[in-house]
């Protein structure tokens, strides 16, 4: 699918959106992704322009751009989000990419570590990544890319070491008739999430990508490093699931963890992951 995206021939749902309100509903998913050492800060319009496009795909094409954001400021930081209508000229559109015309930038920017011009020329190629291996696919931005280019958009990255980076989404304004129609209509639900997963694995490796594609596949995630601090969110939270690695430090393994938290949640749904497959670690289960 991401490289159909890249390619620009996956399908699409083009309608018009409401780009503030979409932003908006995606505000408290967004802070708890990034965590409590990045602020999130709003700059939006104040709803004066619609897009055309497939809502669905923004949202991910955002939330994408959130968790590289949040992955370069591992010490904590800023995100801010804005949404901006401009007019682009052609002197403005290299090589006639799109028409020139009136469009709403979506920018992501971020106060994390940057990219020297190397990285920077090379981010929207496909199995590009600067992350370590198994930490990412290089498919992400591509994606963002091959999307925004299908809708007829243009995407503008600027960064540099040390000064952090900011990505702008350019979509084609919908027209006012289109855009008056839209704001008749009831408005969209808001994004739903598939419910809550508490995820327990040691291993940051590990863990963070597990808990960035459960978050892209709508679900809330809770992430906890071992058997103690998971049971310390049990006493606050109720998941709809506890996904644990079989093996962990600091006194109980991830059967004792299950058996704790079913205690607390008869009926839990417990899933059982590890990375020694041949070895059975949790007899009778």
């Amino acid at each position: 699918q991401r490289l159909l995206a890249f390619a620009r021939r996956q399908q699409l749902d083009p309608r018009p959106v409401d780009a503030d309100g979409l932003v908006s509903g995606l505000a408290d998913l967004i802070r708890r992704t990034m965590g409590p050492a990045i602020g999130v800060e709003l700059r939006l319009c104040g709803g004066t322009g619609s897009v055309l496009c497939d809502s669905n795909e923004l949202e991910s094409a955002l939330l994408n751009l959130c968790i590289n954001a949040r992955d370069v400021m591992p010490e904590g930081g800023r995100l801010t989000i804005g949404t901006e209508p401009v007019h682009l000229p052609a002197a403005d559109i290299p090589d006639g990419e799109v028409q020139p015309g009136r469009y709403m930038a979506i920018s992501v920017t971020d106060t994390g570590t940057g990219m020297p011009p190397g990285v920077l020329e090379r981010v929207f190629e496909p199995f590009f990544t600067t992350k370590p291996q198994g930490q990412g696919t290089g498919l992400g931005l591509s994606q963002v890319y091959g999307f925004v280019r299908q809708s007829g958009g243009l995407v503008r990255i600027e960064s540099a070491p040390g000064r952090g980076t900011t990505v702008r989404l350019f979509l084609p304004l919908h027209d006012r008739a289109a855009a008056a129609e839209q704001r008749s209509a009831p408005p969209p639900p808001q994004p739903v999430s598939r419910g809550t997963v508490l995820l327990v694995d040691d291993e940051d490796a590990v863990r963070s990508p597990a808990a960035d594609r459960l978050r892209e596949l709508g679900y809330r995630v809770l992430e906890a490093r071992d058997g103690p601090e998971a049971l310390q969110m049990l006493a606050t939270s109720r998941p709809d699931l506890l996904v644990t690695d079989v093996g962990l430090p600091h006194g109980m393994n991830g059967r004792q963890v299950a058996e704790a938290a079913r205690e607390r949640m008869p009926g839990l749904p417990v899933l059982f992951i590890t990375g020694y497959a041949g070895t059975a670690l949790v007899p009778g289960v």
